[in-house]
Protein backbone atom coordinates (compact mmCIF):
# COMPACT_ATOMS: atom_id res chain seq x y z
CA UNK A 1 0.00 0.00 0.00
CA UNK A 2 1.26 3.50 -0.87
CA UNK A 3 2.33 5.63 2.08
CA UNK A 4 1.14 8.86 0.48
CA UNK A 5 -2.58 8.08 0.30
CA UNK A 6 -5.65 7.85 2.47
CA UNK A 7 -7.30 4.44 2.54
CA UNK A 8 -10.94 3.92 3.39
CA UNK A 9 -13.51 1.23 2.68
CA UNK A 10 -16.99 2.26 1.66
CA UNK A 11 -18.62 -1.17 2.21
CA UNK A 12 -17.82 -3.74 4.94
CA UNK A 13 -16.29 -6.99 3.82
CA UNK A 14 -17.71 -10.24 5.14
CA UNK A 15 -16.40 -10.92 8.61
CA UNK A 16 -14.53 -7.59 8.89
CA UNK A 17 -15.42 -4.31 10.53
CA UNK A 18 -15.46 -1.13 8.45
CA UNK A 19 -12.00 0.39 8.14
CA UNK A 20 -11.70 4.00 9.23
CA UNK A 21 -9.74 6.49 7.11
CA UNK A 22 -6.05 6.52 8.08
CA UNK A 23 -3.93 9.52 7.21
CA UNK A 24 -0.42 8.48 6.25
CA UNK A 25 2.74 10.43 6.93
CA UNK A 26 2.86 11.99 3.50
CA UNK A 27 0.01 12.96 1.19
CA UNK A 28 -0.07 13.64 -2.51
CA UNK A 29 -0.04 17.27 -3.53
CA UNK A 30 -1.67 16.51 -6.90
CA UNK A 31 -4.72 14.25 -7.37
CA UNK A 32 -3.67 13.55 -10.97
CA UNK A 33 -1.28 10.97 -12.41
CA UNK A 34 1.44 12.25 -14.70
CA UNK A 35 1.90 10.21 -17.82
CA UNK A 36 4.76 10.22 -20.28
CA UNK A 37 2.56 11.65 -23.02
CA UNK A 38 2.39 15.07 -21.35
CA UNK A 39 -0.98 16.30 -20.10
CA UNK A 40 -2.31 15.64 -16.64
CA UNK A 41 -4.61 12.66 -16.82
CA UNK A 42 -7.40 11.95 -14.41
CA UNK A 43 -6.98 8.77 -12.40
CA UNK A 44 -10.62 8.10 -13.15
CA UNK A 45 -9.54 7.08 -16.65
CA UNK A 46 -8.73 3.68 -15.19
CA UNK A 47 -11.52 1.21 -15.65
CA UNK A 48 -13.93 1.28 -12.74
CA UNK A 49 -14.37 -2.49 -13.12
CA UNK A 50 -10.63 -2.86 -12.58
CA UNK A 51 -10.88 -1.34 -9.10
CA UNK A 52 -14.24 -2.79 -8.11
CA UNK A 53 -14.19 -4.26 -4.61
CA UNK A 54 -10.92 -2.54 -3.68
CA UNK A 55 -10.54 0.24 -1.14
CA UNK A 56 -10.78 3.68 -2.77
CA UNK A 57 -7.91 6.13 -2.51
CA UNK A 58 -9.08 9.62 -1.60
CA UNK A 59 -6.94 12.73 -1.65
CA UNK A 60 -7.43 15.16 1.21
CA UNK A 61 -5.42 17.79 -0.59
CA UNK A 62 -8.14 20.24 -1.61
CA UNK A 63 -6.07 23.39 -1.99
CA UNK A 64 -3.54 22.02 -4.44
CA UNK A 65 -6.04 20.16 -6.63
CA UNK A 66 -5.87 21.37 -10.26
CA UNK A 67 -8.19 19.90 -12.89
CA UNK A 68 -7.21 19.88 -16.58
CA UNK A 69 -6.64 23.34 -17.98
CA UNK A 70 -9.15 24.70 -20.42
CA UNK A 71 -7.17 27.16 -22.51
CA UNK A 72 -3.66 28.39 -23.21
CA UNK A 73 -1.49 29.73 -26.02
CA UNK A 74 -0.87 26.32 -27.65
CA UNK A 75 -3.77 24.05 -26.67
CA UNK A 76 -3.80 20.35 -27.20
CA UNK A 77 -7.08 18.56 -27.64
CA UNK A 78 -8.23 15.04 -27.14
CA UNK A 79 -11.52 13.17 -27.25
CA UNK A 80 -13.51 11.80 -24.36
CA UNK A 81 -15.53 8.68 -25.04
CA UNK A 82 -19.14 8.79 -24.05
CA UNK A 83 -21.64 5.98 -24.06
CA UNK A 84 -23.44 7.64 -26.95
CA UNK A 85 -20.67 9.21 -29.02
CA UNK A 86 -17.19 10.65 -28.95
CA UNK A 87 -17.15 14.38 -28.12
CA UNK A 88 -14.18 16.76 -28.44
CA UNK A 89 -13.11 17.87 -24.99
CA UNK A 90 -11.92 21.32 -24.02
CA UNK A 91 -8.24 22.02 -24.80
CA UNK A 92 -5.86 21.07 -22.02
CA UNK A 93 -2.21 21.84 -21.36
CA UNK A 94 0.49 20.98 -18.88
CA UNK A 95 1.16 24.01 -16.76
CA UNK A 96 -1.22 26.85 -17.64
CA UNK A 97 -3.13 28.15 -14.60
CA UNK A 98 -6.81 27.22 -14.58
CA UNK A 99 -8.43 30.63 -14.20
CA UNK A 100 -12.01 31.51 -15.04
CA UNK A 101 -12.44 27.97 -16.35
CA UNK A 102 -16.09 27.93 -15.35
CA UNK A 103 -16.82 30.80 -17.73
CA UNK A 104 -15.24 28.93 -20.61
CA UNK A 105 -17.17 25.76 -19.89
CA UNK A 106 -20.45 27.65 -19.48
CA UNK A 107 -19.95 29.22 -22.92
CA UNK A 108 -19.57 25.79 -24.55
CA UNK A 109 -22.16 23.34 -25.75
CA UNK A 110 -23.93 20.93 -23.43
CA UNK A 111 -21.97 18.02 -24.91
CA UNK A 112 -18.65 19.70 -24.22
CA UNK A 113 -19.72 20.46 -20.67
CA UNK A 114 -20.61 16.82 -20.11
CA UNK A 115 -17.32 15.75 -21.66
CA UNK A 116 -15.35 17.90 -19.24
CA UNK A 117 -17.22 16.58 -16.20
CA UNK A 118 -16.91 12.99 -17.40
CA UNK A 119 -13.13 13.20 -17.13
CA UNK A 120 -13.24 14.01 -13.41
CA UNK A 121 -13.29 11.38 -10.67
CA UNK A 122 -15.65 11.55 -7.71
CA UNK A 123 -13.08 13.21 -5.45
CA UNK A 124 -12.21 15.72 -8.16
CA UNK A 125 -15.87 16.63 -8.56
CA UNK A 126 -16.17 17.01 -4.78
CA UNK A 127 -13.16 19.33 -4.75
CA UNK A 128 -14.26 21.44 -7.71
CA UNK A 129 -16.55 23.86 -5.77
CA UNK A 130 -13.62 24.85 -3.57
CA UNK A 131 -11.19 25.64 -6.40
CA UNK A 132 -11.54 29.39 -6.66
CA UNK A 133 -9.12 29.64 -9.58
CA UNK A 134 -11.69 27.71 -11.58
CA UNK A 135 -14.61 29.99 -10.68
CA UNK A 136 -12.87 33.36 -10.22
CA UNK A 137 -13.57 36.33 -12.44
CA UNK A 138 -10.53 38.25 -13.72
CA UNK A 139 -10.83 41.02 -11.12
CA UNK A 140 -10.91 38.42 -8.32
CA UNK A 141 -7.51 36.94 -9.19
CA UNK A 142 -4.51 38.38 -7.25
CA UNK A 143 -2.19 40.33 -9.56
CA UNK A 144 1.29 39.03 -10.25
CA UNK A 145 4.40 40.85 -9.13
CA UNK A 146 5.66 42.40 -5.91
CA UNK A 147 2.93 44.43 -4.26
CA UNK A 148 2.07 45.29 -0.68
CA UNK A 149 -1.60 46.24 -1.04
CA UNK A 150 -4.17 44.94 -3.50
CA UNK A 151 -7.27 47.15 -3.80
CA UNK A 152 -10.36 45.57 -5.36
CA UNK A 153 -12.72 48.31 -6.55
CA UNK A 154 -16.13 47.18 -7.70
CA UNK A 155 -19.80 47.93 -7.85
CA UNK A 156 -22.40 46.43 -5.56
CA UNK A 157 -22.50 42.66 -5.91
CA UNK A 158 -19.36 42.51 -8.08
CA UNK A 159 -17.84 39.72 -5.96
CA UNK A 160 -15.45 41.77 -3.82
CA UNK A 161 -16.23 39.95 -0.55
CA UNK A 162 -15.79 36.54 -2.16
CA UNK A 163 -12.41 37.60 -3.57
CA UNK A 164 -11.23 38.85 -0.17
CA UNK A 165 -12.40 35.73 1.66
CA UNK A 166 -10.75 33.44 -0.88
CA UNK A 167 -7.50 35.38 -0.60
CA UNK A 168 -7.54 34.93 3.19
CA UNK A 169 -8.31 31.24 2.82
CA UNK A 170 -5.51 30.79 0.28
CA UNK A 171 -3.10 32.60 2.61
CA UNK A 172 -4.03 30.56 5.69
CA UNK A 173 -4.33 27.07 4.16
CA UNK A 174 -1.39 24.84 3.37
CA UNK A 175 -0.97 21.93 0.98
CA UNK A 176 -2.80 19.70 3.47
CA UNK A 177 -5.15 20.57 6.34
CA UNK A 178 -2.32 20.40 8.90
CA UNK A 179 0.47 21.98 6.93
CA UNK A 180 1.18 25.69 7.41
CA UNK A 181 0.19 28.21 4.77
CA UNK A 182 1.80 31.45 3.71
CA UNK A 183 0.25 33.43 6.58
CA UNK A 184 -0.09 32.60 10.27
CA UNK A 185 -1.44 35.85 11.77
CA UNK A 186 -4.21 37.58 9.84
CA UNK A 187 -6.28 40.68 10.59
CA UNK A 188 -9.89 40.94 9.35
CA UNK A 189 -11.17 44.51 9.59
CA UNK A 190 -14.68 45.76 8.85
CA UNK A 191 -16.40 49.08 9.44
CA UNK A 192 -17.87 47.65 12.66
CA UNK A 193 -17.29 44.41 14.50
CA UNK A 194 -20.83 43.20 13.74
CA UNK A 195 -20.42 43.86 10.01
CA UNK A 196 -17.06 42.10 9.94
CA UNK A 197 -18.52 39.05 11.68
CA UNK A 198 -21.77 38.85 9.70
CA UNK A 199 -20.30 39.63 6.26
CA UNK A 200 -16.63 38.63 6.26
CA UNK A 201 -16.85 35.58 8.54
CA UNK A 202 -20.43 34.22 8.48
CA UNK A 203 -21.73 35.81 5.27
CA UNK A 204 -22.83 34.00 2.11
CA UNK A 205 -19.40 34.73 0.64
CA UNK A 206 -17.61 34.74 3.99
CA UNK A 207 -14.69 32.62 5.10
CA UNK A 208 -16.71 29.89 6.81
CA UNK A 209 -19.08 29.45 3.86
CA UNK A 210 -16.32 28.98 1.27
CA UNK A 211 -14.01 26.68 3.26
CA UNK A 212 -13.95 22.89 2.71
CA UNK A 213 -15.10 20.89 5.69
CA UNK A 214 -11.67 19.50 6.54
CA UNK A 215 -10.06 22.96 6.37
CA UNK A 216 -12.84 25.06 7.87
CA UNK A 217 -11.59 27.28 10.70
CA UNK A 218 -13.21 27.25 14.13
CA UNK A 219 -14.88 30.44 15.34
CA UNK A 220 -14.07 31.46 18.92
CA UNK A 221 -16.66 34.13 19.65
CA UNK A 222 -15.22 35.29 22.97
CA UNK A 223 -11.87 36.08 21.37
CA UNK A 224 -13.28 37.23 18.00
CA UNK A 225 -10.91 34.75 16.43
CA UNK A 226 -10.83 32.22 13.59
CA UNK A 227 -8.45 29.26 14.07
CA UNK A 228 -7.56 26.93 11.18
CA UNK A 229 -6.65 23.25 11.67
CA UNK A 230 -3.01 24.11 10.86
CA UNK A 231 -2.87 26.73 13.62
CA UNK A 232 -3.27 29.87 11.49
CA UNK A 233 -5.35 32.57 13.19
CA UNK A 234 -7.43 35.49 11.95
CA UNK A 235 -8.44 38.20 14.42
CA UNK A 236 -11.54 40.32 13.73
CA UNK A 237 -11.31 44.09 14.33
CA UNK A 238 -13.57 47.11 14.00
CA UNK A 239 -12.45 50.24 12.14
CA UNK A 240 -14.25 52.26 14.82
CA UNK A 241 -11.58 51.18 17.32
CA UNK A 242 -8.18 51.91 15.76
CA UNK A 243 -6.48 51.64 19.16
CA UNK A 244 -7.25 47.90 19.20
CA UNK A 245 -4.78 47.58 16.31
CA UNK A 246 -2.01 49.14 18.35
CA UNK A 247 0.21 46.26 19.48
CA UNK A 248 -0.88 43.23 17.41
CA UNK A 249 1.20 42.33 14.38
CA UNK A 250 0.22 40.45 11.24
CA UNK A 251 1.51 38.99 8.00
CA UNK A 252 -1.81 39.43 6.14
CA UNK A 253 -4.74 41.87 6.37
CA UNK A 254 -8.17 41.89 4.78
CA UNK A 255 -9.95 45.26 5.04
CA UNK A 256 -13.53 45.55 3.80
CA UNK A 257 -15.28 48.78 2.67
CA UNK A 258 -12.33 51.02 3.53
CA UNK A 259 -14.07 54.00 1.93
CA UNK A 260 -16.86 53.80 4.57
CA UNK A 261 -14.59 53.90 7.62
CA UNK A 262 -15.28 56.97 9.75
CA UNK A 263 -11.70 57.25 10.96
CA UNK A 264 -10.23 55.63 7.88
CA UNK A 265 -6.91 57.46 7.88
CA UNK A 266 -6.13 56.75 11.53
CA UNK A 267 -7.23 53.12 11.35
CA UNK A 268 -5.26 52.43 8.20
CA UNK A 269 -2.15 53.95 9.76
CA UNK A 270 -2.47 51.43 12.60
CA UNK A 271 -2.90 48.65 10.04
CA UNK A 272 0.32 49.68 8.29
CA UNK A 273 2.23 49.67 11.58
CA UNK A 274 1.02 46.14 12.38
CA UNK A 275 1.57 44.63 8.94
CA UNK A 276 5.16 43.60 9.59
CA UNK A 277 5.43 39.82 10.09
CA UNK A 278 7.12 37.49 7.61
CA UNK A 279 9.14 38.18 4.51
CA UNK A 280 6.27 39.49 2.40
CA UNK A 281 3.35 40.87 4.45
CA UNK A 282 0.41 41.85 2.28
CA UNK A 283 -3.02 43.45 2.56
CA UNK A 284 -6.19 43.20 0.48
CA UNK A 285 -8.78 45.99 0.47
CA UNK A 286 -12.26 45.28 -0.92
CA UNK A 287 -14.38 48.39 -1.28
CA UNK A 288 -16.92 50.27 -3.31
CA UNK A 289 -15.02 53.43 -4.29
CA UNK A 290 -15.80 56.75 -2.66
CA UNK A 291 -13.89 59.99 -2.94
CA UNK A 292 -12.17 59.88 0.46
CA UNK A 293 -8.60 60.81 1.27
CA UNK A 294 -7.55 57.44 2.69
CA UNK A 295 -8.51 55.61 -0.51
CA UNK A 296 -6.98 58.22 -2.81
CA UNK A 297 -3.71 58.16 -0.88
CA UNK A 298 -3.60 54.36 -0.84
CA UNK A 299 -4.16 54.09 -4.59
CA UNK A 300 -1.40 56.62 -5.25
CA UNK A 301 1.27 54.56 -3.47
CA UNK A 302 3.81 52.68 -5.61
CA UNK A 303 3.25 49.42 -3.71
CA UNK A 304 -0.49 49.36 -4.44
CA UNK A 305 -2.13 47.45 -7.28
CA UNK A 306 -5.80 47.53 -8.17
CA UNK A 307 -8.41 45.51 -10.00
CA UNK A 308 -11.83 46.80 -10.95
CA UNK A 309 -15.19 45.43 -12.04
CA UNK A 310 -18.74 46.76 -12.37
CA UNK A 311 -21.78 45.03 -10.95
CA UNK A 312 -22.69 43.53 -14.31
CA UNK A 313 -19.40 41.55 -14.38
CA UNK A 314 -20.95 39.22 -11.78
CA UNK A 315 -24.45 39.24 -13.25
CA UNK A 316 -24.47 35.45 -13.62
CA UNK A 317 -24.51 35.14 -9.82
CA UNK A 318 -27.12 37.87 -9.19
CA UNK A 319 -30.89 37.90 -9.55
CA UNK A 320 -32.16 39.25 -12.86
CA UNK A 321 -34.71 41.41 -11.06
CA UNK A 322 -31.94 43.02 -8.99
CA UNK A 323 -29.87 43.84 -12.09
CA UNK A 324 -32.88 45.27 -13.93
CA UNK A 325 -34.07 47.39 -11.01
CA UNK A 326 -30.77 48.99 -10.04
CA UNK A 327 -29.88 49.79 -13.63
CA UNK A 328 -33.33 51.22 -14.23
CA UNK A 329 -32.99 53.50 -11.22
CA UNK A 330 -29.34 54.49 -11.34
CA UNK A 331 -28.07 54.21 -14.92
CA UNK A 332 -26.67 57.54 -16.09
CA UNK A 333 -26.24 58.99 -12.58
CA UNK A 334 -23.10 59.71 -10.61
CA UNK A 335 -24.33 57.33 -7.93
CA UNK A 336 -24.75 54.65 -10.57
CA UNK A 337 -21.23 55.17 -11.85
CA UNK A 338 -19.90 54.91 -8.31
CA UNK A 339 -22.09 52.15 -6.88
CA UNK A 340 -22.66 50.08 -10.04
CA UNK A 341 -19.67 50.82 -12.26
CA UNK A 342 -17.27 50.94 -9.31
CA UNK A 343 -15.64 54.15 -10.51
CA UNK A 344 -13.78 56.51 -8.19
CA UNK A 345 -15.30 59.95 -8.79
CA UNK A 346 -12.94 62.60 -7.53
CA UNK A 347 -13.52 66.26 -6.66
CA UNK A 348 -10.62 68.62 -7.21
CA UNK A 349 -9.59 70.80 -4.29
CA UNK A 350 -11.49 74.08 -4.48
CA UNK A 351 -13.84 72.74 -7.18
CA UNK A 352 -16.68 74.99 -8.28
CA UNK A 353 -18.96 71.94 -8.33
CA UNK A 354 -18.87 68.87 -6.09
CA UNK A 355 -20.03 65.33 -6.69
CA UNK A 356 -22.55 65.55 -3.85
CA UNK A 357 -23.98 68.76 -5.29
CA UNK A 358 -24.42 67.26 -8.74
CA UNK A 359 -25.91 64.07 -7.32
CA UNK A 360 -28.50 66.18 -5.53
CA UNK A 361 -29.30 67.96 -8.79
CA UNK A 362 -30.01 64.75 -10.71
CA UNK A 363 -33.59 64.04 -11.86
CA UNK A 364 -35.05 61.21 -13.91
CA UNK A 365 -37.57 63.22 -15.93
CA UNK A 366 -38.83 66.76 -16.27
CA UNK A 367 -41.61 68.65 -17.99
CA UNK A 368 -40.90 70.57 -21.18
CA UNK A 369 -38.95 73.80 -20.52
CA UNK A 370 -40.23 77.17 -21.71
CA UNK A 371 -37.07 77.86 -23.70
CA UNK A 372 -34.24 75.62 -24.95
CA UNK A 373 -30.76 76.55 -26.12
CA UNK A 374 -27.98 74.50 -27.73
CA UNK A 375 -24.51 75.85 -26.89
CA UNK A 376 -21.41 74.99 -28.93
CA UNK A 377 -17.75 75.46 -28.00
CA UNK A 378 -15.93 74.70 -31.29
CA UNK A 379 -12.37 73.32 -31.31
CA UNK A 380 -9.55 75.22 -32.96
CA UNK A 381 -8.63 72.29 -35.24
CA UNK A 382 -10.42 69.25 -36.60
CA UNK A 383 -8.12 66.22 -36.56
CA UNK A 384 -7.61 63.12 -34.38
CA UNK A 385 -5.66 64.96 -31.69
CA UNK A 386 -8.01 67.96 -31.51
CA UNK A 387 -9.96 69.01 -28.45
CA UNK A 388 -13.56 67.88 -28.27
CA UNK A 389 -16.33 70.11 -29.56
CA UNK A 390 -18.51 70.86 -26.55
CA UNK A 391 -22.24 70.68 -27.36
CA UNK A 392 -24.69 71.02 -24.45
CA UNK A 393 -28.49 71.35 -24.53
CA UNK A 394 -30.20 73.20 -21.66
CA UNK A 395 -33.62 74.67 -20.94
CA UNK A 396 -35.22 77.17 -18.57
CA UNK A 397 -38.57 77.48 -16.79
CA UNK A 398 -39.50 81.17 -16.95
CA UNK A 399 -41.86 81.62 -14.03
CA UNK A 400 -41.75 84.91 -12.21
CA UNK A 401 -38.84 87.34 -12.47
CA UNK A 402 -35.58 86.06 -14.04
CA UNK A 403 -33.93 85.90 -10.59
CA UNK A 404 -36.24 82.98 -9.79
CA UNK A 405 -36.03 81.08 -13.06
CA UNK A 406 -34.91 77.48 -12.90
CA UNK A 407 -32.77 75.63 -15.43
CA UNK A 408 -32.42 72.06 -16.62
CA UNK A 409 -29.49 70.48 -18.47
CA UNK A 410 -31.01 68.09 -20.99
CA UNK A 411 -28.14 66.53 -22.95
CA UNK A 412 -24.40 66.47 -23.46
CA UNK A 413 -23.97 65.93 -27.21
CA UNK A 414 -20.23 66.62 -27.25
CA UNK A 415 -18.26 64.99 -30.09
CA UNK A 416 -14.59 63.96 -30.00
CA UNK A 417 -11.98 64.56 -32.73
CA UNK A 418 -14.61 65.75 -35.20
CA UNK A 419 -14.14 67.74 -38.38
CA UNK A 420 -15.92 71.13 -38.58
CA UNK A 421 -18.64 69.60 -40.73
CA UNK A 422 -19.11 66.71 -38.28
CA UNK A 423 -19.56 68.88 -35.20
CA UNK A 424 -21.82 71.24 -37.11
CA UNK A 425 -24.06 68.30 -38.03
CA UNK A 426 -24.05 67.07 -34.41
CA UNK A 427 -25.07 70.53 -33.18
CA UNK A 428 -27.83 70.84 -35.77
CA UNK A 429 -29.17 67.39 -34.92
CA UNK A 430 -29.31 68.30 -31.21
CA UNK A 431 -31.04 71.57 -32.12
CA UNK A 432 -33.83 69.80 -34.00
CA UNK A 433 -34.01 66.81 -31.64
CA UNK A 434 -34.95 69.06 -28.72
CA UNK A 435 -36.86 71.70 -30.68
CA UNK A 436 -34.43 74.37 -29.50
CA UNK A 437 -35.15 78.08 -29.76
CA UNK A 438 -31.55 79.13 -30.39
CA UNK A 439 -28.06 77.87 -31.02
CA UNK A 440 -25.24 79.90 -29.47
CA UNK A 441 -21.58 79.36 -30.35
CA UNK A 442 -18.34 80.87 -29.11
CA UNK A 443 -16.51 82.50 -32.03
CA UNK A 444 -13.26 83.63 -30.41
CA UNK A 445 -11.30 81.05 -32.44
CA UNK A 446 -13.35 80.57 -35.60
CA UNK A 447 -15.04 83.92 -36.10
CA UNK A 448 -17.48 84.06 -38.99
CA UNK A 449 -16.38 80.60 -40.12
CA UNK A 450 -18.41 79.03 -37.27
CA UNK A 451 -21.65 80.52 -38.53
CA UNK A 452 -20.76 79.71 -42.13
CA UNK A 453 -20.28 76.02 -41.32
CA UNK A 454 -23.52 75.84 -39.33
CA UNK A 455 -25.45 77.60 -42.11
CA UNK A 456 -23.99 75.13 -44.58
CA UNK A 457 -25.60 72.32 -42.59
CA UNK A 458 -28.89 74.13 -41.89
CA UNK A 459 -29.49 77.68 -43.13
CA UNK A 460 -32.64 78.11 -40.99
CA UNK A 461 -31.04 77.64 -37.56
CA UNK A 462 -31.64 80.50 -35.11
CA UNK A 463 -28.03 81.40 -34.40
CA UNK A 464 -26.23 83.84 -32.12
CA UNK A 465 -22.47 84.27 -31.80
CA UNK A 466 -20.89 84.96 -28.40
CA UNK A 467 -17.41 86.29 -27.63
CA UNK A 468 -15.48 85.38 -24.48
CA UNK A 469 -14.18 88.56 -22.87
CA UNK A 470 -13.43 86.89 -19.54
CA UNK A 471 -11.47 83.81 -18.58
CA UNK A 472 -13.06 80.40 -18.21
CA UNK A 473 -13.20 80.58 -14.40
CA UNK A 474 -14.73 84.06 -14.37
CA UNK A 475 -17.44 82.90 -16.78
CA UNK A 476 -18.10 79.70 -14.83
CA UNK A 477 -18.42 81.19 -11.33
CA UNK A 478 -21.86 82.84 -11.88
CA UNK A 479 -23.14 79.54 -13.28
CA UNK A 480 -21.74 77.65 -10.27
CA UNK A 481 -23.67 80.08 -8.06
CA UNK A 482 -26.91 78.96 -9.73
CA UNK A 483 -26.11 75.39 -8.66
CA UNK A 484 -25.41 76.52 -5.10
CA UNK A 485 -28.86 78.13 -5.04
CA UNK A 486 -30.41 74.82 -6.15
CA UNK A 487 -31.82 76.34 -9.34
CA UNK A 488 -30.28 73.90 -11.84
CA UNK A 489 -31.21 70.26 -12.41
CA UNK A 490 -29.53 67.57 -14.52
CA UNK A 491 -31.19 64.79 -16.45
CA UNK A 492 -29.39 61.49 -16.00
CA UNK A 493 -26.68 60.45 -18.42
CA UNK A 494 -24.39 63.48 -18.09
CA UNK A 495 -21.47 61.64 -16.50
CA UNK A 496 -18.67 62.99 -18.72
CA UNK A 497 -19.89 66.57 -18.30
CA UNK A 498 -20.18 66.19 -14.53
CA UNK A 499 -16.67 64.77 -14.30
CA UNK A 500 -15.31 67.89 -16.00
CA UNK A 501 -17.37 70.11 -13.73
CA UNK A 502 -15.82 68.51 -10.63
CA UNK A 503 -12.34 69.29 -12.00
CA UNK A 504 -13.08 72.98 -12.55
CA UNK A 505 -11.59 75.00 -9.69
CA UNK A 506 -11.11 78.65 -8.82
CA UNK A 507 -7.54 78.30 -10.12
CA UNK A 508 -8.60 76.79 -13.42
CA UNK A 509 -9.30 73.40 -14.94
CA UNK A 510 -7.25 70.64 -13.27
CA UNK A 511 -8.03 67.89 -15.78
CA UNK A 512 -6.36 66.99 -19.05
CA UNK A 513 -7.00 69.09 -22.13
CA UNK A 514 -9.67 71.77 -22.32
CA UNK A 515 -13.00 71.81 -20.43
CA UNK A 516 -15.04 71.95 -23.65
CA UNK A 517 -18.18 70.46 -22.11
CA UNK A 518 -18.11 72.92 -19.21
CA UNK A 519 -17.57 75.84 -21.59
CA UNK A 520 -20.63 74.84 -23.60
CA UNK A 521 -22.67 74.43 -20.40
CA UNK A 522 -21.64 77.89 -19.22
CA UNK A 523 -22.65 79.50 -22.52
CA UNK A 524 -26.03 77.75 -22.49
CA UNK A 525 -26.97 78.77 -18.94
CA UNK A 526 -25.55 82.25 -19.45
CA UNK A 527 -27.87 82.78 -22.42
CA UNK A 528 -30.87 81.26 -20.64
CA UNK A 529 -30.60 82.70 -17.12
CA UNK A 530 -27.68 85.03 -16.39
CA UNK A 531 -28.08 87.44 -19.31
CA UNK A 532 -31.87 87.87 -18.78
CA UNK A 533 -31.33 88.47 -15.05
CA UNK A 534 -28.72 91.16 -15.72
CA UNK A 535 -30.93 92.87 -18.23
CA UNK A 536 -33.87 92.79 -15.79
CA UNK A 537 -31.79 94.47 -13.08
CA UNK A 538 -30.34 97.16 -15.37
CA UNK A 539 -31.62 100.66 -14.48
CA UNK A 540 -34.28 101.92 -16.83
CA UNK A 541 -35.25 105.51 -17.52
CA UNK A 542 -38.89 106.35 -17.75
CA UNK A 543 -39.86 108.86 -20.39
CA UNK A 544 -42.23 111.58 -19.41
Amino acid sequence: MRRDSVTCTTEPRPGRPVERPRLRARERSWPFSRRSNGPWRSRSSRSRQETAGRPRRLSRNWASFRPPILHCSKPRTRSVKNSAKTTPAFPITRRCALRSGASLIASGTRDRQKAFLARLSDRELAALPHLFDFWALPHQVPPDGAWRTWVILGGRGAGKTRAGAEWVRNSAEGATPRRPGRSRRIAIIGETYDQAREVMVFGESGILAISPEDRRPAWIAGRKLLVWPNGAEAQVFSAFDPEALRGPQFDAVWADELAKWKSGGTTWDMVEFGLRLGDDPRAVVTTTPRNVAVLRDLLARPGTVRTHAPTRANAANLADSFIEEIHRRFDGTRMGRQELEGMLLEDAEGALWTAAQLEGASVRQVEAPDRIVVAVDPPVTGHRGSDACGIVVAGVFMRGPPQGWRGIVLEDATVEAATPLDWARAAAEAYHRHGADRLVAEVNQGGDMVEAILRQVDPLISYRAVNARKGKVARAEPVAALYEQGRIRHLRGLGALEDQMCLMTARGFTGAGSPDRVDALVWALHDLMIAPAKSHLSPRMRRL
